[in-house]
């Protein structure tokens, strides 16, 4: 079984999503090759052999600085034929969601989408992947000859492996896409993606309004977390729609997620049930996400979270 890694980057970075998943190749004992599409990305491949991988294939065009779902399809869908591969590994981000369906029907490939487990078992893949607001966990075996997968952010951590990357570089016959992405308008600058951030600190409706959100801010840059929120947080205006965890927003998979102020309803759980660790702040006692917590605080979050924040300082020396 081969498998074929597709190396997300932005900005000429490469996504963690990417390391995560040659890990996971590795992790798997298959032979397996990346795959990076783009402009000018040279540099990726110092990147890529420091975890391990021995060959990199570049597919460059001076018509790919900028992403396009159709363009990308067609050339990722022909890299994994040339390549022979039979398993093509993407990551369950935006552009995964966006560009996975489109190689599959090109394809004509099964797909496992957003899954949170894959091993390999009597010469086939075994996924796992949360289904219902991931209130069960379905067990699926593809059974297409090219098989397409991908994979939740955070569920495999990246580790180093050094090695030398050998690289080919392949000019795509590329001609006019119907879509181009002409501008991604991010949020402020250096601010942590909930989707790759290893903690989040989230807030809820109970944090009352945007004008207490400063202690959530203050409380995630002292752990070096991400800020998350809650969709009633959203849909109030109090928060923007890129922080939303949840069904409709994110499905995040930190290490550490801390609920502040949030009640726990399926929509958000579907979001976030997958953390390693869940901590809950909320004065209601009977609030549903204390079932699914590690450690749960039954009290006032506007006196819990400003001794946090005090421990915090004194700890850091502040």
């Amino acid at each position: 079984m081969k498998i074929l890694v597709f190396a997300e980057h932005r900005e000429g970075q490469l996504r963690k999503i990417a390391f995560e998943n040659i890990t996971l190749a590795k992790k798997l004992g298959q032979p397996f090759e990346v795959a990076v599409i783009g402009a000018e990305v040279q540099e990726i491949a110092e990147q890529l052999g420091k975890y391990g991988v021995e060959k990199v294939v570049f597919y460059k065009s001076g018509k790919l600085d900028k992403y396009s779902a159709d363009g990308y399809a067609k050339i990722l869908a022909d890299a994994v034929q040339k390549q022979g591969a039979d398993v093509l590994l993407m990551g369950a981000t935006s552009t995964g969601k966006d560009l996975a369906p489109r190689v599959s029907a090109i394809l004509n490939a099964a797909m496992a989408t957003d899954c949170t487990q894959v091993d390999i078992e009597d010469d086939n893949l075994k996924i796992i992947r949360p289904m219902y607001a991931g209130k069960v966990h379905a067990t699926i075996r593809l059974t297409s000859p090219i098989k397409i997968v991908t994979v939740r952010p955070n569920v495999y951590s990246a580790a180093e492996a050094p090695a030398t990357a050998a690289v080919d570089t392949v000019e795509p016959q590329v001609t006019d896409f119907k879509t181009v992405v002409k501008e991604i308008i991010s949020g402020a600058k250096g601010k942590l993606d909930v989707t790759e951030a290893d903690i989040i600190v989230s807030g809820g409706r109970g944090m009352k309004g945007p004008e207490n959100w400063p202690m959530i801010e203050e409380l995630a840059s002292l752990f070096g977390a991400a800020n998350g929120a809650s969709r009633a947080a959203v849909d109030a205006g109090w928060r923007p729609h890129d922080e939303q965890v949840g069904q409709t927003g994110k499905t995040v998979s930190p290490t550490l997620y801390i609920a502040i102020g949030i009640s726990g309803a399926i929509q958000h759980l579907a979001g976030m049930s997958s953390s390693k660790y869940i901590v809950a702040i909320n004065k209601d006692a009977d609030a549903p996400i204390f079932k699914f917590a590690d450690y749960g605080i039954a009290a006032d979050l506007f006196e819990v979270v400003p001794r946090m924040i005090e421990e915090l300082k004194a700890e850091k020396g502040m």
